[in-house]
């Protein structure tokens, strides 16, 4: 496996390449900038990169919007967003628009090697990874409104898991349930977002981004 690392920082680049390392992963470049990311891209064909969202030069969004542009050029790479606070706009988009090979954490998690090294094997094999508190946080964001309302507590729980990226096995372990459970829970979410099997192949993702397609707007 082969990697790219864009970030501002030389410590944290340079971190997570001696991580990547480790795990027997190649990083082929390390860049600081978004444009500097998308050559790094069309030079190497790395399988994932690595973007900070906030990088120069107005270190707002140019590593999500770099993110964004690789996602419609280059489909086949796994992109892994990583950021210091929550910024729900462009992991939405990204997410909704684009759920395959995808993920998003907040930097803090990636100190926990296995958190990290897990997220990039789930993307490069074309899942979908979001950070626990970015779920809650737009979790939160939904409210009580629209479809969402429909679902108990304990739905809430299944779905938030589903958007980890765990399977159903791994969110039977989590909430020590029985697998079945936790497949009959997943079809009531599903029914209750009117979500049927004619609708979608993908059914699971479109239940874990139904909250996601109303914090797209500006200053989500």
């Amino acid at each position: 496996m082969r990697a790219v690392i864009a970030d501002d920082s030389v410590l944290l680049r340079e971190g997570l390449a001696r991580l990547l390392a480790e795990a027997g992963i190649e990083t082929c470049a390390l860049v600081g900038d978004g444009e500097a990311l998308e050559r790094a891209v069309a030079g190497h064909s790395p399988d994932v990169a690595l973007v900070d969202i906030r990088m120069p030069p107005t270190f707002t969004h140019e590593g999500a919007q770099a993110a964004l542009r690789l996602r419609e050029t280059r489909p086949e790479l796994a992109i892994l967003l990583l950021s210091q606070t929550l910024e729900s706009r462009y992991a939405a988009t990204l997410a909704r628009d684009h759920p395959a090979r995808f993920g998003y954490l907040l930097k803090d998690r990636v100190l926990d090697v296995a958190t990290l090294l897990d997220a990039i094997e789930r993307i490069v094999g074309g899942g979908t990874v979001l950070d626990p508190e970015v779920v809650s946080h737009l979790l939160g964001r939904r409210g009580n409104g629209g479809a969402l309302a429909a679902l108990t507590a304990r739905e809430h729980q299944v779905l938030e898991l589903m958007a980890q990226g765990f399977t159903n096995a791994g969110i039977a372990r989590t909430l020590y349930v029985h697998e079945k459970t936790v497949d009959s829970h997943i079809s009531t979410i599903f029914t209750k977002l009117g979500l049927f099997p004619e609708v979608d192949a993908h059914r699971r993702v479109l239940a874990v981004l139904t909250w996601l397609q109303k914090t797209t707007q500006p200053g989500g």
